[in-house]
């Protein structure tokens, strides 16, 4: 029997059951239902779909636990649910939303959170035929976003010009699941026909195809495992049975491991810190978060331990680093919502005694600086992430990267312009009839 030891870093990862007074509640859930993970958070907000007319979702600052008011001003803009919403990885305060009325519209958050009803987007994008299902912004390419739709296309939208720039149509069901890969390069799509698509963000090609990781009928999800060259599913056996499997980009026609979950109905929902290079997987309908830590040589993946929890799982979601208690060795931090319960706050935490900053468990992270432009990307151009530390002694200083403002034409704005024109043209004693 042998005695070895891995030494590992984050071997003694854990978690604390939340606490009520660190969690959001009294929150109206809406009810529809679908593969969006139905929570996603900035390093300043999260956001979770809620009950009422034209499609509300409540945008919460992450600093505020309690209880949310009944009549707290929610973003109301769609005509119809909202399906799924994703912050953009560069702007804290800048949300996309997919809704079943077959459009995606931008919104901007105020700092401190909102303060009346939001009905105005920052831009409003049409062009899929049926319900958005997902939208996944890019990780390194500002201001890009990719979307799903139950018209079987996905779409790679430029959202400064409000247009899109890339169409695939090679699905031929309904997208179960977007991830782009560390670069922002490739698209990774999962397909109710069992099938995985990888597609060329810049041109729309299929790229690579993964036929059939999983025989079960249920979703699968997907994660790329950071910059290794290493790709992760998540389904189900034809028994039904929960499995983890890890692929080499070099080489799609075998997994290089499979690891067997569990014997339970609920789709799993992965994801990787890339910093930390662990795995973690939280099931819907589960209670329960397993997390792995991933090593670039055979085994591949090293189980950790497990988060167990009897309150049961409707959507979760990873906060970026950058809103952790960097002090406190928080090393990831996710926000559980159940469907009674709120959201809960989940803390993992890598045990120290030292209160000084831990540069071994906390690298660069990805920095809220985007890389190059959407035409700098369309051009060719490929880059990895800007990072940045998280020693709070350096106040996340970044390196490299483009700063770019976002600016597009709002009702407000334009009205300003009119009257301004306006009032140049009377100034000339030029006339101009109003058109009725």
């Amino acid at each position: 029997m042998s005695n070895f030891v891995r030494a590992s870093k984050f071997r003694h990862v854990f978690a604390d059951p939340p606490k009520p007074e660190t969690s959001y509640v009294g929150f109206r859930l809406a009810t529809v239902t679908g593969e969006q993970t139905y929570i996603k958070a900035s390093a300043k907000f999260f956001a979770v779909a809620v009950s009422g007319g034209g499609g509300p979702f409540a945008v919460c600052p992450l600093d505020q636990p309690g209880r949310v008011s009944g009549t707290s001003p929610n973003v109301q803009g769609h005509s119809a649910a909202v399906l799924d919403f994703d912050w953009n990885p560069f702007d804290d305060n800048m949300i996309a939303s997919a809704s079943d009325d077959s459009t995606i519209k931008v919104w901007n958050i105020p700092d401190g959170g909102l303060t009346a009803p939001l009905t105005e987007p920052l831009v409003d994008m049409m062009g899929h035929g049926r319900k958005v299902t997902l939208v996944k912004f890019n990780p390194t390419v500002g201001n890009v976003l990719a979307s799903c739709s139950g018209d079987h296309t996905v779409k790679i939208w430029d959202i400064e010009k409000g247009e899109a720039v890339t169409t695939f149509e090679g699905n031929t069901e309904l997208t179960q699941d977007l991830a782009w890969d560390y670069q922002g390069n490739i698209l990774a799509t999962s397909c109710k026909d069992k099938n995985i698509r990888m597609i060329d963000g810049r041109t729309g090609a299929l790229a690579n195809t993964i036929t059939t990781p999983h025989e079960g009928s249920k979703s699968v999800k997907t994660v790329w495992l950071g910059n290794s060259g290493k790709f992760a599913t998540v389904g189900f056996t034809r028994q039904s049975q929960r499995e983890l499997k890890i692929w080499d980009m070099n080489n799609l026609d075998k997994e290089i491991k499979r690891i067997d979950i569990d014997q339970a109905a609920g789709v799993i929902m992965p994801f990787f810190d890339q910093d930390t290079n662990m795995l973690y997987l939280c099931g819907k309908g589960d209670g329960n978060v397993r997390y792995y830590e991933h090593v670039d040589s055979d085994p591949y993946m090293f189980g950790l331990s497990e988060f167990r929890s009897t309150t049961s799982c409707k959507g979760m979601c990873m906060v970026p680093k950058r809103a952790n208690d960097i002090m406190a060795c928080e090393t990831a931090r996710l926000l559980k919502l159940t469907p009674s319960d709120g959201v809960q706050k989940l803390s993992f935490t890598v045990p120290r005694k030292s209160d000084a900053f831990q540069d071994d468990i906390f690298p660069e992270t990805a920095a809220p600086v985007a890389a190059h432009t959407c035409d700098e990307w369309m051009a060719g151009s490929s880059k990895d992430p800007v990072m940045m530390s998280v020693d709070p002694a350096k106040a996340g200083q970044a390196v490299g990267g483009v700063k770019k403002t976002f600016k597009v034409k709002t009702v407000a704005s334009l009205e300003k312009r009119i009257a301004y024109l306006e009032k140049m043209l009377k100034d000339a004693k030029v006339t101009f009839e109003d058109e009725a």
